[in-house]
């Protein structure tokens, strides 16, 4: 069985995100979508909150779950029994920051291959930051999140 993780901060899940995961799915026989708790970064969504958006937008997905996680990824994958890390990449300019960690997570666990998967040309320029800052600004962002997790960006900037 192949089991992949795809982690991120999700804050929130985008279109992009979800091209991955549906394009995933047919490739993989499970994936685990892990929010990681990232102390580094100042989150909109509670982890409770991204969790819930992801379970809302995926549930057709009968092979995709999502949980949280905190530690190390390559503790993550190995409690999942996940042999695959999948990371999602925009550009090329993706590619060295990802593959610094796709290296040290071989160097900490050889048994675990990354896997890079190329989001879809409509959604290469879209991230979580840009989608935050058009919906602080009460933009359109209709063609960049699904309707639940825009009504939850509404909700919480106050334009609902």
């Amino acid at each position: 069985m192949i089991k992949a993780i795809y982690p991120g901060s999700f804050d929130p899940i985008t279109n992009g995100h979800l091209d991955i995961i549906h394009r995933a799915s047919k490739i993989f026989n499970r994936i685990v979508v892990v929010v990681a708790e990232n102390s580094r970064k100042k989150s909109l969504f509670s982890i409770e909150e991204k969790v819930n958006m992801i379970q809302n937008v995926i549930a057709e997905l009968k092979n995709v779950e999502v949980q949280s996680f905190r530690g190390l990824l390559i503790d993550c994958a190995r409690s999942n029994h996940a042999n695959i890390i999948l990371r999602g990449m925009r550009a090329i300019s993706d590619f060295e920051y990802e593959s610094q960690f796709a290296l040290m997570n071989k160097k900490m666990a050889p048994e675990i291959e990354t896997v890079f998967m190329v989001t879809s040309t409509r959604f290469s320029y879209l991230n979580s930051s840009i989608v935050k800052e058009v919906a602080s600004l009460n933009g359109c962002i209709g063609e960049l999140v699904p309707p639940f997790v825009e009504k939850m960006l509404k909700t919480k900037y106050g334009y609902s």
